[in-house]
């Protein structure tokens, strides 16, 4: 009987001391980490404020490569939230919503997961940093209440380690992400002009008639050689009794320190055809049946030596929201081939994605 009161004595004691140590703990923690991107910052705020590139940078995916994700809301800003479910024990099921977002500044995240604790947040705060500001500093900060949840107490003693590690290991995978897109500030394009935004359309099939060339970086020989391929085209669509289909688009091949190899491309339709048409072709003519496919689309002006920035920003403008651009891209050249060689210039270009 003695032992039995000394055993429950000791754990009388422990106990205590478990209440004592467990209250003196904090009730809240909070860490956080920082990594610096040299990307601008336009695309910097896009990705943390958005959950379409969750799976290529945090580390969840790692941990369970078979996690389902599934978004829903806005694309991106407060109410964007990513819900995910997994068969590992440690992750189970759990969410990340954006509840508050400053342009350029900060973003902030709800978290719902398996961790002990309550209110549990996420944010990335931004900051221009480096030469003349050229670079991004970006900071996740982590915040997790136990109020009077004892064991939860306990666990903040291993927030620094679990939690830490994550936020570690997530912001080099973001900055490794980042430095895979272009770095162009794509919001050029509408600073001026909201209508100049890039969007996401669908392209139904086509049928295209296709004129191959490589000719010296020369705008003159370059500018003869567009329109010697144009009048190639317009002769065929003359001869099948076809129709033009939106305006002459430049597919470029490559864009040579010598020469430049691009394609001359017009759309067409036939009367009572659907599907491929079946076209006689001349000279360097070729007849393709493109499938329909799902592009991204912006408005561009100007000369065309301006065009390959064009592009490179609307490639960047893609991947920032999770994207994968295939194929090659275009120009369509809205005022014509001469327009295009001077100020006057109007076009669409346009990247197909997935």
């Amino acid at each position: 009987m003695t032992r039995l009161i000394e055993i429950l004595i000791s754990l009388a004691i422990v106990a205590v001391l478990f209440v004592a140590v467990a209250l003196v703990l904090p009730s809240s923690r909070s860490l956080s980490e920082s990594v610096e991107t040299n990307r601008k910052m336009t695309i910097v705020y896009d990705t943390v404020n958005s959950l379409r590139r969750f799976k290529d940078w945090n580390p969840l995916v790692l941990r369970d490569p078979k996690v389902q994700l599934k978004l829903s809301g806005p694309e991106s800003g407060v109410g964007a939230r990513l819900d995910y479910v997994s068969e590992e024990p440690s992750l189970g099921e759990g969410s990340w919503e954006i509840i508050a977002s400053e342009p350029n500044k900060k973003v902030e995240y709800a978290l719902v997961n398996n961790e002990r604790g309550t209110n549990k947040r996420t944010a990335f705060i931004l900051e221009p940093t480096g030469r003349n500001n050229r670079n991004v500093k970006i900071t996740q900060t982590y915040a997790v209440d136990y109020g009077f949840n004892l064991l939860g107490r306990y666990n903040g003693l291993y927030v620094g380690s679990s939690i830490g590690d994550d936020l570690k290991l997530g912001l080099a995978r973001m900055s490794n992400m980042l430095a895979s897109v272009p770095n162009y500030d794509y919001a050029d394009f509408s600073r001026n002009d909201p209508s100049m935004t890039p969007k996401v359309s669908d392209r139904p099939a086509e049928n295209l008639l296709v004129v191959t060339a490589v000719v010296p970086r020369d705008n003159a020989k370059v500018q003869a050689q567009m329109q010697g391929n144009v009048e190639w085209i317009e002769k065929v669509i003359k001869a099948n009794g076809l129709q033009a289909v939106g305006p002459i688009r430049i597919v470029t091949n490559e864009f040579g320190a010598e020469s430049y190899s691009f394609d001359v491309a017009q759309a067409v339709t036939k009367e009572g055809v659907t599907g491929a048409i079946d076209v006689d072709v001349e000279g360097p003519v070729e007849a393709k049946y493109v499938e329909a496919s799902k592009i991204a689309v912006v408005p561009a002006k100007g000369h065309m030596a301006g065009l390959p920035v064009a592009r490179d920003s609307l490639r960047a403008w893609v991947l920032t929201r999770g994207y994968e651009t295939v194929d090659r891209p275009y120009e369509l050249w809205k005022a014509g081939i001469p327009a295009g060689f001077t100020e006057n210039g109007e076009y669409d270009v346009v990247w197909a994605i997935k």
